[in-house]
């Protein structure tokens, strides 16, 4: 059952993400190669205690290779990926290169695993907002059809890479000691501050982050007919995405009978206790595999019970990324 497995953008924060899951999960590994840009190459990345070296990505990097985890950018996944599907292998691809396209499956091993055989050498993950807010709500849908969902998003510094993490940390240095603040790896100043998310925005108005969300998730869900609208922020956090959900149910749902369905749901935790208003945060979730759901509430505004408002936490690295690929490859 070993497996000979690639990554592609092993330095970057995702790639680092999918080392130590892969070795937290005791995945079946024959061999590994890691692979990333020129500027990395001849670097060592430890795996398992042993140091290997890092290899130039090109499109012969991928014989006797049997899964590629890419987290190199669209770009490159574009670029590489079909070199390593005549290669042989099965690539899991965490960029938004192949999301959309109709034949390529887009998976959240929670939600809709049996896309994974229908598969022709790639899948695609989704964006990692969209996973945290769709493991979510689809026990929920499952149940009761959600006919309409809102989302706002407060997405941590690592969304935009490592890089953006550390920039946020010297940011804060910088700010703390009264000095002029540097933005380079981030837009604009990070550190106690938060602004719209900085993908490119569309003639409707909504930003790319924000059209990711409402395709993606229509596309996981395998239901067109959701009505979703989401506005997404960045914030001064540097690991753990944070989402408010509201959403309307085609029947009456209370928040005890939510509550009741996402304790039995795989890949969720509630941290929902009122009396001390100790809800989800992101030191909550950073560094954890499950999103984490409380603030479960009526919305009151809906008539009929048919409105639930949810808060839900988790890591962008990890189920937000990496750990959603590596599930998949374990399906694989």
């Amino acid at each position: 059952m070993s497996k000979n497995v690639a990554i592609a953008g092993v330095t970057g924060a995702v790639g680092q993400e999918f080392l130590s899951i892969l070795e937290q999960r005791n995945f079946p590994i024959k061999s590994i190669r890691m692979l990333a840009s020129s500027r990395s190459a001849g670097k060592m990345v430890t795996f398992k205690g042993k140091q290997y070296p890092v290899e130039v990505l090109t499109k012969d990097s991928f014989k006797g290779i049997d899964i590629a985890l890419f987290s190199a950018g669209a770009s490159r996944s574009r670029e590489f990926a079909q070199a390593a599907v005549d290669a042989g292998a099965v690539v899991v691809d965490n960029s938004s290169a192949f999301r959309m396209v109709p034949e390529i499956p887009l998976v959240v091993p929670e939600i809709n695993p049996e896309m994974i055989k229908k598969n022709k050498g790639i899948i695609a993950n989704p964006n990692c907002s969209t996973i945290i807010a769709d493991v979510a709500v689809w026990p929920l849908h499952k149940v009761n059809p959600v006919k309409r969902m809102i989302v706002s998003t407060y997405q941590a510094a690592s969304g935009a890479g490592m890089g953006a993490m550390l920039e946020l940390e010297e940011q804060t240095r910088q700010v703390l000691a009264g000095k002029p603040v540097t933005c380079n790896a981030l837009p604009y100043q990070l550190a106690f501050n938060c602004y719209s998310h900085n993908s490119k925005v569309g003639p409707n108005g909504y930003n790319e982050e924000e059209t990711k969300m409402v395709l993606e998730t229509q596309k996981i869900f395998g239901c067109k007919d959701i009505a979703i609208t989401c506005t997404c922020i960045r914030v001064a956090v540097l690991r753990a995405h944070s989402e408010s959900i509201n959403l309307e149910f085609t029947h009456p749902m209370t928040p005890q009978e939510a509550t009741e369905i996402l304790k039995k749901a795989p890949g969720i935790g509630l941290i929902d206790d009122r009396a001390n208003n100790r809800f989800p945060m992101p030191i909550d979730a950073s560094g954890k595999d499950d999103c984490l759901v409380g603030r479960i509430r009526q919305d009151e505004s809906l008539p009929g019970n048919k409105g639930l408002n949810l808060w839900v936490v988790g890591d962008q690295l990890r189920k937000g990324a990496a750990l959603n690929a590596v599930q998949i490859a374990e399906l694989l």
